[in-house]
């Protein structure tokens, strides 16, 4: 009996999560752990901007707003508590309540898609020039100082929960990051093959029949804003605990141009593409970064060109396309003979 392709890729996932999380870690070196953390903390933030903008239709040009922001928070807390429980909760809920006020104004006030894109963007320069301001002394919430353009250093690691002594740091952060990568990829193929991720999707095909067929696109639209800002700021507590360092660079310009282009790279409207066109991505970055061959930005921006002209719909998208045509062939075949 032939397994579906949807249940297919489900089973492959779970085989790929299981080695991520239990056999790597066996086998893989400090250095090359260090590393993949990064990698799976950018792909839970490419899955953020994977469900507001591939499956909900909005055009977010401000998600590192949201990571930039868990981050921060994640920083502030945890200095001034110690504890990360509350650190932690914290840092998903604040973009969760910024994008709800956002999201409010934008979709109630039906703003078109691009004034919404340019809304989003400013939003996150905002939050850089604010932030990369506050270099003064003066500047400082609580214990922990804010430091302009050079950030906040020494960030305490994410410990396990009421016990800051069993700190979660190295191999262990890595299992972390993975294991949370895969419940966000799982619980968006659940929340997209419900009736809500029905709904959400039709509103992407069509906000107008979807609307005439008695849906508040709004209320729709909103939630979906606020789940992509609610993971967006997971990533960003990652990232922090990663490096122990946060700064305002988390906001820029680079950063939210970088999140689009594993999106474009990947494929839009689905979970599998974002997360290959972030580890592609990342890698080509991390290699140039090391070898010195080229410009990073430079090569990164000849990628975009030539995926936009060539590749318009994604690898995996294209993958998909290909892979569905040799399927046909043999079965065409088969039934000739």
């Amino acid at each position: 009996m032939r397994l579906s392709s949807n249940a297919a890729g489900l089973v492959a996932m779970a085989i790929i999560g299981a080695i991520a999380v239990f056999v790597i870690p066996a086998f893989a070196e400090t250095f090359l752990m260090f590393d993949l953390t990064l990698f799976i903390v950018m792909s839970i933030l490419a899955l953020s901007l994977a469900i507001v903008w591939g499956y909900g239709g909005i055009l977010c040009f401000g998600q590192s707003m949201f990571f930039g922001l868990g981050a921060y928070t994640y920083a502030v807390a945890a200095i001034n508590i110690g504890d990360s429980t509350i650190p932690f909760l914290l840092a998903i809920l604040l973009p969760v309540l910024l994008a709800l006020v956002l999201g409010y104004f934008m979709f109630w006030g039906r703003v078109s898609d691009v004034y919404l894109a340019v809304i989003t963007l400013a939003a996150s320069l905002i939050f850089y020039y604010l932030i990369g301001a506050s270099a003064g002394s003066e500047y400082k919430i609580g214990k922990a100082l804010l430091g302009g353009y050079n950030g906040i250093p020494s960030v305490p690691p994410i410990n396990v929960p009421g016990n800051p002594k069993l700190q979660i740091v190295y191999d262990d952060l890595y299992v972390l990051s993975a294991s949370i990568l895969l419940a966000v990829y799982f619980g968006l193929r659940w929340l997209i093959a419900s009736d809500f991720g029905h709904v959400v999707i039709s509103i992407r095909e069509n906000e107008a029949r979807a609307e005439l067929l008695g849906y508040d696109v709004r209320r729709y639209k909103l939630a979906v804003f606020a789940i992509g800002a609610g993971i967006a700021g997971i990533a960003g507590i990652l990232f922090c605990a990663w490096g122990a360092y946060v700064s305002p660079t988390i906001f820029s310009l680079l950063q939210t141009a970088q999140i689009i282009m594993w999106l474009l790279v990947g494929g839009l409207g689905t979970l599998v593409g974002p997360i290959v066109g972030c580890i592609l991505i990342q890698y080509v970055s991390t290699w140039l970064g090391e070898t010195k061959f080229a410009d990073v930005n430079l090569v990164l921006g000849a990628i975009l060109v030539v995926i936009v002209l060539f590749v318009p719909k994604g690898f995996v998208p294209l993958a998909r396309e290909q892979l569905a045509r040799i399927a046909s062939r043999r079965n065409t075949g088969a039934v000739g003979e």
